[in-house]
């Protein structure tokens, strides 16, 4: 049997990298003196990836490209931005390099996190509960007038992939009409895809706006002055996605003179956005830091897809969550 080195910069546990290093035995675990400090900097290059056959975290493309062993990289975040181009597409072809990702550690948790979104704007809670209007009074008639429910609205999701699968599968008791955006349709979809040439005539219809989409040239700025002016009065526009595929400054003129009526963002550009930006000085507009793919025990969960996945590398089966 051929034995296998494999390399991660994840920042786990030392109890975890000991679970890891038993769960891949006979095969070495190749940890750096510095793992990278977030998913979204780069890392620091390191010279065991010369060794490696196999990467788990967050390596610089370059360093992965130019690692002369490797075989297989799993990153270890959904979003795959800095190996989204062209130019590694091609020599990782070249190079006969397989990519993975982690969405199916984050997928349940961030389609939560915007099912949550959705929720909380429809029950209208950020007004209630700064409220302590007397039952009965004006205000708490107006408030009770306010809130919605989600059944028989219309939801437009773009950007189709693991997330949106969960939120349509957690959107269907309520017997919404939700239709989406999708850059390379599979003909596996759950809902009727929105063909990108009908998406203004969509957005005048849609209810709420729930943007997935990743980061990578041809999304950057998709979310722009043209794209809020086409909104239903009235709507809401959730970002779970990145924040580099809004322009925030038409945004928060769309919040402010209309047609939405909020926002809600887990991702903006940059992280965390400036208290001076206008969206921060909005009252309908709501900002969680980027925080929807977490959970509790969530590296436990991270490494433990990456040994499944593992395990069907040395079977030679396909693997999971595979990208490039």
């Amino acid at each position: 049997m051929e034995l296998l080195k494999v390399y991660t910069d994840i920042k786990a546990a030392p109890e975890w990298l000991d679970w890891l290093r038993q769960e891949i035995h006979p095969h070495q675990l190749l940890v750096p003196s510095q793992p990278g400090e977030s998913v979204l900097a780069e890392a620091p290059e390191d010279p065991l990836l010369r060794e490696a056959d196999i990467l788990l975290g967050q390596p610089g493309a370059a360093s992965v490209l130019g690692a002369p062993k490797v075989r297989w990289a799993q990153i270890s975040s959904a979003g795959f931005t800095r190996y989204d181009t062209a130019g590694f597409r091609a020599a990782a072809a070249e190079k006969g390099l397989i990519v993975s990702n982690s969405s199916h550690v984050y997928d349940q948790t961030c389609a939560e996190h915007a099912f949550a979104f959705m929720l909380a704007q429809a029950r209208q809670l950020p007004l209630a509960l700064a409220s302590r209007c007397p039952n009965g009074t004006p205000e708490w008639l107006d408030l009770r007038s306010r809130g919605q429910s989600l059944q028989g609205q219309t939801v437009l999701i773009a950007g189709y992939g693991a997330i949106a699968e969960r939120l349509v599968r957690f959107l269907a008791p309520f017997e919404m009409d939700v239709q989406a955006l999708r850059r390379k349709p599979r003909g596996d979809e759950l809902v009727p895809l929105v063909p990108p040439e009908s998406l203004l005539s969509f957005l005048e219809t849609a209810d709420h706006v729930v943007n997935l989409l990743p980061d990578n040239p041809q999304s950057r700025g998709f979310f722009g002055a043209p794209e809020f002016a086409a909104m239903k009065p009235g709507s809401a526009f959730y970002n779970i996605g990145r924040g580099t595929t809004v322009d925030q400054e038409a945004l928060a003129d769309a919040l402010q003179n209309g047609p939405l009526a909020a926002a809600w963002l887990d991702v903006t550009e940059p992280e965390p956005l400036e208290d001076e930006h206008p969206l921060r000085q909005l009252a309908n507009c709501h900002i969680t830091p980027h925080t929807a793919g977490g959970h509790a025990g969530e590296t436990q969960h991270l490494l433990r897809h990456f040994v499944s996945n593992f395990r069907r590398f040395l079977d030679g089966k396909p693997l999971v969550n595979r990208v490039i």
